[in-house]
């Protein structure tokens, strides 16, 4: 059997891309999308008709609203192909601002509804900041659902369970790079390999704590590098993993067995764990590695959310 036939078997596939193109081949459960993946999608000669016909309907709205209803326009493609849910990212310019998270969740969701999209069918992505865990508690309690995504720390996922968030999506892939560049010429990559991967670990303690502890928020691993670290988090709820990657598990041989399930976690003896915002942010401020990735992560998306609007204002 494929990799990727015996992925399904544990977990769910879901297809990490803005190039909708590329899903009928790989049959994912639910895509996910970012501005980084938009930006590379039309930039592509196939896309570019998309983009232009989106500014030409709305020339002269702001350019911040154009942009939502861009990534809608890739939402809706994207849902046509799927049979699940697709992932839609707030600007990461409002990652430290509540209110307006709310708000610009609501008009997406609006925009969705407007094409016939039903609510149950998006997941806001937000950044897992404070206020971005904040935020996606009071649109979980309005019925929208969120992706809490940047995660890379045990106490933005503690937070995120706490919000009630419908799903949170830890980055393997980042927290790897992190403690590879950090150990220099010391980083040992068998060592650092499958279970052992700091970023696999990373997950498996999110999952094993939810999983625990009764908290109905799902896990989706996300941002990998290799394969390896896929087959290592087989039984997680989710994974979302790019193109490329699910290209070589459909063809790669191999055993994947189940490495993360749910009825083993409840015996686990692991302590209940709660914080409020000074606890939260004393401990992130605590975790060096998920200091630096959520400030890096929110600063590139960022960068290519403008990136975005430029092109919007040159199309």
């Amino acid at each position: 059997m494929k990799q990727l036939d015996a992925l399904r078997q544990f977990t769910t596939v879901v297809a990490d891309t803005g190039d909708f193109h590329q899903l009928a081949a790989v049959r994912p459960q639910d895509a996910t999308t970012n501005p980084s993946l938009i930006l590379k999608a039309v930039q592509k000669p196939e896309y570019r008709p998309l983009l232009q016909e989106t500014v030409a309907r709305f020339r002269g709205r702001a350019r911040d609203e154009i942009v939502d209803r861009l990534l809608v326009r890739f939402g809706c493609e994207i849902l046509a192909l799927i049979p699940g849910r697709v992932s839609t990212e707030i600007d990461a310019r409002l990652s430290f601002d509540a209110p307006a998270t709310v708000a610009r969740a609501e008009r997406i969701i609006e925009l969705y509804q407007a094409q016939g999209v039903h609510i149950d069918r998006v997941l806001i992505k937000i950044a897992a900041t404070w206020e971005g865990i904040q935020a996606a508690a009071q649109l979980e309690r309005r019925g929208i659902h969120t992706n809490l995504t940047l995660l890379f720390s045990f106490s933005q996922a503690v937070a995120c369970g706490q919000a009630k968030v419908q799903l949170v999506s830890p980055f393997v892939g980042r927290i790897y790079d992190w403690y590879k560049k950090t150990a220099g010429s010391a980083w040992d990559e068998t060592a650092n390999s499958g279970a052992k991967d700091p970023g696999v670990q990373s997950v498996r303690a999110i999952y094993n704590h939810y999983k625990r502890h009764g908290i109905a928020t799902e896990v989706m691993g996300a941002s990998f590098r290799n394969t390896g670290q896929i087959v290592a988090l087989a039984g997680c709820d989710l994974l979302t993993i790019a193109p490329e990657l699910l290209a070589q598990l459909a063809v790669a041989e191999g055993p994947v067995t189940r490495a993360l399930d749910a009825q083993a976690a409840h015996s686990l003896d692991l302590p209940a764990v709660q914080y409020d915002e000074a606890g939260f942010r004393y401990a992130l401020n605590e975790d060096a590695m998920a200091t630096e990735k959520l400030a890096e992560g929110i600063r590139a998306f960022a960068v290519d959310t403008a990136k975005l609007e430029q092109l919007i204002l040159a199309a």
